[in-house]
């Protein structure tokens, strides 16, 4: 809204810049010796007859034009055209006739004083077809926007029942077990519930979102313990700094690697490093699995990978890259991406 208001204001101080200019062009151009005449014109019949051009052309644009062109009636645009610039003839044939009778013998000078008349319609319809075209691509992009933001939210909503759902399998397993990490684990997932419901709107801090993944990953440690060895390498507050990022956006590769690599036998192993540097931040995760078809898995396996990998394209378009390697047993991913 206040963008719009900004665009109207330097419109508005455009036209009054233009038209004040070229009401004021013989005082410029000419000085009072010549009567601040311009060419066979004086000053002030050019003044007064732009203030004619200045109907035509705004009668036009904003009356005739919105309301006449490609609309029910569009075939009174013409006539009314015709009329709004004859209108104009015999005004400045009468002004010329009371206050400056001189110009009326000049035969010469007649395509100076009803020829802008023409010329300044044209110039409106050029303003008012140029207005149309920034408009629709406007509105163009408000569509893609508001497509965009429904699709992020989409997204986003498939995002968090997912890890919940994950999250509340590993709490199962440590009840069946009787396991007294149950309740640290309950803790975390508060932590993390925190976090996904009054932090994931917009971006966050990247040391937020290192944070989260980091309390993810030790619920996960306190499920499986000593069973799967996961070595982790985070960049630190101090390399993090003040980067954004779209929250929950690295979890699925966390989870992919988790859900997949603790069946593998006989020493299951994850290893995940984020580094950044350079305003860019690389991201791995490596795991070895199963690749016996019959393998149990779960019908949301594929929820993770595909979401990640379309919010990557909707949010970070040329600016990251994610390289895949499956190569049974190892699954390895790589992304890399600029950060602002």
């Amino acid at each position: 809204m206040e963008k719009n208001i900004s665009v109207k204001k330097i419109t508005i101080a455009l036209h009054i810049l233009i038209w004040g200019m070229v009401l004021l062009l013989p005082y410029i151009v000419s000085n009072a010796s010549s009567g601040y005449r311009l060419g066979n014109l004086p000053g002030l019949f050019f003044t007064i007859s732009g203030v004619i051009h200045m109907a035509i052309f705004y009668i036009h644009a904003f009356v005739l034009y919105p309301r006449l062109w490609n609309r029910r009636y569009w075939w009174l645009y013409f006539p009314a055209v015709v009329v709004l610039i004859g209108c104009s003839f015999p005004l400045k044939y009468t002004i010329m006739a009371h206050w400056f009778p001189g110009i009326v013998h000049d035969v010469a000078a007649y395509k100076f004083v009803f020829g802008p008349s023409v010329g300044i319609y044209f110039i409106s319809l050029i303003y008012c077809r140029v207005a149309d075209m920034l408009r629709a691509e406007r509105r163009q992009k408000e569509q893609q926007a508001e497509q965009l933001s429904s699709e992020l939210k989409f997204l986003r909503s498939q995002v968090s029942p997912h890890f919940l759902f994950n999250v509340l399998t590993n709490l199962v397993s440590l009840a069946r077990k009787k396991s007294d990490q149950l309740e640290p684990a309950l803790i975390r997932l508060s932590d993390l519930m925190r976090y996904m419901l009054y932090d994931t709107g917009k971006k966050v801090l990247l040391s937020q979102e290192i944070l989260y993944l980091n309390s993810y990953i030790a619920l996960q440690q306190l499920r499986f313990g000593s069973e799967v060895a996961v070595t982790v390498q985070m960049a630190g507050s101090e390399a993090a700094g003040n980067y954004t990022i779209e929250p929950m956006l690295l979890i699925p590769f966390v989870e992919n690697a988790f859900k997949h690599g603790t069946g593998y036998t006989p020493h299951p192993a994850i290893d995940i490093r984020l580094a950044v540097k350079d305003d860019v931040l690389i991201f791995e995760v490596m795991n070895e699995y199963d690749n016996d078809p019959d393998a149990s898995k779960d019908g949301n396996s594929g929820i993770g990978l595909a979401n990640v990998k379309t919010r990557l394209q909707l949010l970070y378009p040329n600016r990251h890259q994610l390289l895949i390697r499956d190569e049974p047993p190892l699954f390895h991913i790589t992304l890399t991406l600029t950060l602002t």
